[in-house]
């Protein structure tokens, strides 16, 4: 793909996120329907976290094509395949996995009926869908440099626990779990499920880091 065509798929997918976390935003105030409450906002769902890190990636790439010309090697460059490799990927594929794992099994675990009151159908699909091929379509237009398997885990593991910190303070202060699915286990079951998601996770990082070589190994 050209410079000019990757500039643009990263320019519009910033776009698109910036749209799409806007509209949330725009939500604030209004009556919310049973299945979501105040306490947290927005912040307690990896959903709406997820969809703010798209559009940092998103908008760093967009601002690494324009200055590529001038700083090839930049410091943001880095930092752009970096947040790529380790989070934006990872953790992208990992929303849309689940969720509509979970939503395929009973959605009143994840998105029970009555918040299709307040959210669109078309707003469900781009937090929870489109991900997925955008995703996808940064693997194919530029290749990623991976840090060493070790370290990204390990940056991985320390976010997954302070967002399972952090949904379990929300529990601790409000009575309520974020997701719904969550009253249906104990402390055990809690924890288990942290570690069940972290592997997948885990796989999902590796599988980035195998598609990338192998789309660019053969391009090249």
């Amino acid at each position: 793909m050209t410079s000019t065509r990757r500039t643009v798929f990263h320019i519009t997918a910033f776009s698109w996120y910036a749209f799409v976390v806007k509209f949330l935003a725009a939500k604030d105030g209004e009556d919310l329907p049973p299945g979501i409450f105040v306490y947290g906002g927005p912040w307690k769902y990896l959903t709406f976290l997820n969809l703010l890190l798209q559009m940092v990636f998103f908008g760093l790439a967009a601002v690494n094509d324009l200055q590529l010309g001038k700083k090839p090697k930049s410091v943001l460059n880095r930092c752009k395949d970096l947040l790529f490799a380790v989070f934006a990927f990872p953790v992208g594929m990992f929303v849309v996995v689940l969720f509509w794992t979970i939503f395929a099994y009973d959605r009143e675990l994840v998105y029970p009926a009555s918040i299709d009151t307040f959210f669109p159908p078309w707003i469900n699909h781009a937090m929870h869908t489109i991900v997925l091929p955008l995703l996808l379509g940064e693997v194919l237009v530029q290749p990623h440099t991976y840090p060493q398997t070790k370290h990204a885990l390990a940056a991985l593991g320390a976010v997954g626990l302070a967002y399972l910190f952090w949904i379990i303070w929300v529990y601790l202060s409000v009575g309520i779990w974020v997701y719904p699915l969550l009253k249906h286990f104990s402390t055990t079951g809690v924890v288990g499920f942290f570690f069940f998601n972290m592997t997948v996770v885990t796989m999902l990082y590796v599988l980035g880091d195998k598609l990338n070589s192998q789309v660019w190994s053969k391009r090249h």
